[in-house]
């Protein structure tokens, strides 16, 4: 349990989603004053080193509220249209309050789409990955104007899952407005006791989950669906009570608080079946003695500059076989170029990229982010 809390304390980066419900006071309209604190909490823990994503459900939500509508609609043309006017409220809300701290925030509005294609998935990724190192808080949402019913996320819990993925979060916390999960539904069961620590994906998990409320799409089943999702990346999920009084700072300093879910493997390890996974191999890269120790020794990128040689049919995105000179498999990796392009920067300083393509993509060919080790 305490080992399990303690990976809190030492991570050094957070997705954090907060639900419909928390957020717009069970459909009242935004909730500002709880905006404001969780903003002042999640300030508190950038200052502290900690970043974070926030992944903010509440648009569908706000419009309906600015709108007039009392029960959430089923068409997907007048959801759409109600997060199109909620979603005002709901930036203007958070940049507000992120500017109290001298915080920058940046909206990013994300698709399946966007995780199923592989090229997208890279420059989602880049693009979060540059926020956070210029110390902006990215706010994420589903991009609810423009999804159609097939192709949605379908709650933003799993979206906050897909998310901690694609950033290699540490820890996913789902604020919520329950405690946590209970082994029986505590509104119907007064002997309904709080699961303090699980392993995510564990079948009889999905058994004692609940469904959503009539606001938001998600409910406790999805919870632990999406923690099980952020388990493949070697991330811990704790799902808590956005009203308890500073929730994230108090998760921050290992507070039994909600639930845990713990991944089966250790981050390294889910990291690595994840992308071992995630594709086929389509290619190969040669590098140099040099470009081998910078990646086993220093955990570092992999730069056109350190490859020898290339082989394959393979695009942007796609994953590739990193060899040393002997034909030795060191690394396995999403490439940042594909091949035609990869042929011709090879053996490059990183800044002759954009003279002699035409254009400037990643400094790297492939990302330690996007790299696990043989």
């Amino acid at each position: 349990m305490t080992l399990g809390r303690n990976k809190l304390k030492a991570s050094r980066r957070w997705v954090v989603k907060i639900g419909s419900a928390l957020l717009t006071n069970d459909g009242q309209g935004l909730d500002l004053q709880a905006i404001s604190r969780w903003v002042d909490q999640i300030a508190a823990l950038k200052a502290s080193g900690l970043e974070v994503v926030l992944v903010s459900s509440g648009s569908v939500a706000e419009g309906m509220n600015r709108l007039g509508w009392s029960d959430r609609p089923h068409e997907i043309y007048k959801l759409q249209a109600a997060a199109a006017v909620g979603q005002m409220g709901l930036v203007q809300a958070y940049e507000a309050n992120f500017k109290r701290h001298e915080t920058h925030t940046a909206q990013i509005l994300l698709t399946h789409e966007d995780h199923s294609n592989r090229k997208r998935y890279l420059n989602a990724q880049a693009t979060l990955r540059t926020l956070l190192d210029f110390g902006v808080v990215p706010v994420v949402n589903e991009n609810d104007t423009v999804v159609t019913k097939e192709i949605r996320f379908g709650d933003n819990d799993t979206l906050g899952a897909l998310v901690a993925n694609l950033v290699q979060a540490d820890a996913l916390i789902l604020l919520t407005d329950q405690k946590g999960l209970f082994t029986a539904d505590p509104r119907h069961n007064p002997d309904a006791t709080l699961i303090s620590e699980a392993r995510a994906g564990d079948p009889e998990l999905e058994a004692v989950a609940g469904d959503g409320g009539k606001l938001g799409r998600g409910g406790m089943a999805t919870k632990v669906r999406a923690a099980k999702l952020a388990a493949r990346s070697g991330a811990v999920t704790v799902i808590a009570s956005g009203r308890e009084e500073d929730v994230l700072l108090r998760l921050r300093q290992a507070e039994q608080l909600g639930t845990l879910l713990v991944p089966e493997a250790e981050p390294m390890v889910a990291r690595k079946q994840w992308i071992a996974g995630h594709l086929q191999a389509r290619g190969t890269l040669v590098l140099d003695e040099g470009a081998v120790r910078a990646l086993k020794e220093r955990g570092k990128s992999l730069l056109p500059a350190g490859v020898k040689a290339v082989s394959g049919d393979f695009s942007r995105g796609e994953m590739v076989i990193l060899t040393d000179e002997s034909s030795r498999i060191v690394a396995r990796g999403l490439v940042n170029y594909g091949c035609e392009d990869a042929q011709k920067i090879i053996g490059k300083a990183s800044r002759e990229i954009e003279s002699t393509l035409g254009f400037m993509g990643e400094e790297e060919l492939v990302h330690r982010d996007n790299l696990v080790l043989a």
